[in-house]
Parts: C-alpha cells; structure tokens; sequence
C-alpha cells in the first residue's frame, strides 16, 4: 500500500468511528427525544429541529471554514471539529432544551471544518489516475458507520416500545466512547504528500476575508451554479435517509410491534447499500482511470445515471408503503398497501445505495475540475448540502411523506442533468490537453 492510500484509509477510519456516533445518533434522535419528553415533560427538545440548526450553522460556517483550514492545516482543523462531534453527544447524558440546541449551533461549527479539511487532506493525498480509487475508498470507510452504529441500536432497543432512562444511557455512552476514539485517530494522521513526493498542506495563508471572496467568485462560475443543484439534492436526501425515513418507520405501527427495533435496522441497510456502492465504484473508478479519458467521463455520468434510477425506484416503494403521516409521531394510518416492514427495509438499502452513487461521483468531480481550490469547493458542496438538509429538517415536522418524496423527485431531476452537464464540460477540457 503507497504512503498516499495509506493517509486515505486512515483518515476514512478516523470518520468511520465519528460518524458511527454522529449518523446513528441522526438516525434515532427524533425517536430518542420523543421518549425523553415522555419521562420529562419540561424538556421540549425536537430531533427535527435540532437537526435543522446543524445544518444551519453548518451551511453558515462552510464560508470560514476554508480560512481555519488554511491557518490549521487540514489535519489539525479535522481533529477540532471531531473534538465538537464528541462534545455535542456528551451533552445528551443532561438533556436539557436549551444545551440540546446550542451544542446544536456547536457541531454545525465542527461540521464545516471537519468536512472542508476532509476535502483538502483527500485531494492532496490524490490526483487523476487515483481520485476515484480514493474517493471510493473513503466512502465505504466513512458509511461502515452505519453499519456498525445502527447494528449496536438494533440490539440495544430489542424489544423496547419506550426507551427508558438506563437504555438511553447506555446508547449514549457507548456513542461517546466511539467518538472519542475517532477523535484520537485524527492526531494519527501523517502530512499529505503531493504527486511530487514533498509536504504540500498548507501553502499560501490568506485572509479570512480574502477566503469568503475566492469562496464567493467560485460559488458565482458557471460549473459550480450547475453543481448546486446536485449539491442542494444530496443535502435533501442526506436528511431524508438519516433523520426522516428511519424515524417514519418506528413511528408507523402498522409494521409490527417491533418498528421501533426496526429503526436500527433500517440504519444498518442504508451503511451496507453505502458501502456496498463505496467499494463498487472505487473499483469501477479504477479500472476507467486505467483506461482513456472518454470512458473515465462516462463512468461518472453513468454511476449517476444508475444512482437516479434506483433512487426513483426507492422514493415510489416508500410512497405506496407509509403512510403519509409516518414523519410525525406514532401513526396507526394505513398506507396504499398495508405497511411492510420487509419492503421497509429493502427501501433503506436502495437509499444508501443511491447516495453513494452521487456522493462518490462529486468528490471525483471536485477532486478533478478543483484539485487547486478542494477546500472552498468542498466548502461549498457542504454549503448547498447543509443548506438543503436544513430546509428539509424544517419542513420536516409540517409535511407529510407524499409532499416529502414529491420535492425529492424534483430536485433528484435538476441535480442528475446539472452534473451531466458539468461531467460533459469536464470532459471535453481533457480533450483539449
């Protein structure tokens, strides 16, 4: 294994052990809060809302995020947003409403500069014949964490209709635990190596001010308008599979008397259809980079192609098999087939597998149109993402399913022929050359 792989498998394994913390805390918090209100009526902390005030503040900090990066490093600046994630799960061991929302505002901090000196610390560790390979690979590593995180829940609520005090400790603990550990892996992490062979982290430091003003005139380019699009779709899908679907399934009892036990479940299809498509693109990657640049073009727009199919298939199967009302609270409604648990499930893996088709393929596309500028690029994918996943946590306690899956149908159209377009544009420069 060279130097460079090494660097991305270890920084996939440091965001393997975070986000095993973080996504299966998204992915049962509106669940877990609801029964914390049932035992403290006092506390009025909403899973959607404080999902929603991540993402808000996530979106805001991605514009000074590139300048902490640049005066960091990036592997310095992942390690104090990792220290962030850590301490926003510790503050659900004293669950108050207000400590609950500002350690909200706290780990949308922490988010855009773990993710923006991500974006740095993989495209220093890559270049054109290794991007795909990497991004792929760091992919599977990160979504593992829905694997292992949901497979913990599945087992911790077996049986539980009501998530008494000593299981929601014990979730939380374990969690914490996990966490820290991955904060640790980050101070592991080794100086990124450009294609050269020599230490190329921080290069030039500039101003915060300067930073928003390149961030700003690349937001304004025309590919990055036309990647917006594919950005602010993730972002709506983001939420959608880690904070609404999973909860919606515990919430409709039609399902069982174990939908809440399914809420794991559900949680760890979604990591194997992510990590599943990880690993089967970084391999598909490989080979086109391997081969001319025609066909490593059309391997990006094709991985996408087939990511738009499978999720259209995933967003019908749920509207014919929960009810509209799923995303608020327990509902015995019928939906237009009787609720299925199996097709349930089935439906978390097609939506794992279907964002890993368009995640794996960005960070391709950034990694190549933007290898001199990853960290605002990656700052402003995260921007429209975060932006979108905040809209849709909002809407998310007022709209019912049907008008849920109808905006994510939409968005899913503009942002598949918005990266066509950019794809084709990327090609035909490599072209030139």
């Amino acid at each position: 294994m060279d130097k460079r792989l090494l660097n991305v498998s270890l920084l996939g394994l440091a965001f393997m052990f975070v986000f095993t913390a973080f996504q299966t805390m998204g992915n049962i918090e509106k669940t877990i809060l609801k029964s914390i209100q049932n035992d403290y009526p006092s506390f009025t902390g909403d899973g959607y809302t404080s999902l929603s005030i991540i993402y808000i503040a996530f979106a805001l900090c991605n514009w000074i995020s590139p300048s902490i990066v640049s005066f960091a490093g990036s592997r310095l600046a992942m390690f104090i947003g990792a220290c962030c994630y850590t301490i926003f799960l510790v503050s659900f061991l004293w669950p108050t409403t207000f400590l609950l929302y500002f350690m909200s505002v706290v780990i949308g901090f922490g988010a855009s500069v773990i993710w923006t000196g991500q974006g740095a610390y993989l495209t220093l560790n890559s270049d054109s014949s290794t991007m795909s390979r990497n991004s792929g690979v760091f992919w599977a590593l990160l979504q593992m964490s829905m694997f292992l995180g949901n497979t913990f829940v599945f087992f911790a609520l077996h049986d539980k209709n009501h998530l008494d005090e000593s299981t929601r400790t014990l979730v939380f603990t374990v969690l914490i635990a996990v966490c820290f550990l991955g904060t640790l892996l980050f101070l592991l992490l080794r100086s990124p190596l450009s294609s050269e062979g020599t230490e190329n982290e921080r290069g030039e430091t500039l101003s915060p001010i300067q930073e928003i003003k390149n961030s700003l005139s690349l937001f304004l380019t025309e590919d990055m308008c036309l990647l917006n699009m594919s950005f602010f779709f993730t972002g709506l899908h983001l939420s959608f599979y880690s904070g609404v679907y999973s909860s919606s399934i515990g919430f409709t009892t039609s399902l069982g008397t174990n939908s809440k036990q399914l809420v794991g479940l559900s949680g760890i299809l979604i990591g194997v259809g992510e990590i599943l498509g990880g690993f089967l693109f970084s391999i598909l990657g490989k080979k086109s980079s391997d081969n001319n640049i025609e066909s490593k073009g059309f391997s990006h727009s094709a991985v996408v192609a087939f990511g738009f199919i499978i999720n259209i298939v995933a967003y019908s199967l749920i509207f014919i098999n929960l009810p509209d009302e799923s995303p608020f609270g327990d509902t015995t409604a019928k939906s237009f087939i009787e609720p299925n648990q199996y097709l349930a499930i089935f439906c978390s893996f097609l939506l794992g597998f279907g964002d890993s088709c368009f995640n794996t393929q960005i960070y391709n596309v950034i990694g190549q149109r933007y290898s001199e500028n990853s960290a605002p690029a990656m700052a402003l994918f995260k921007f429209m993402q975060s932006i979108a996943a905040a809209i849709s946590f909002f809407y998310s306690n007022h709209f019912g399913m049907y008008v849920q899956l109808t905006l994510l149908v939409i968005t899913l159209i503009m942002g598949t022929l918005s990266f066509f377009k950019v794809d084709k544009s990327i090609d035909n420069r490599y072209k030139e050359f």
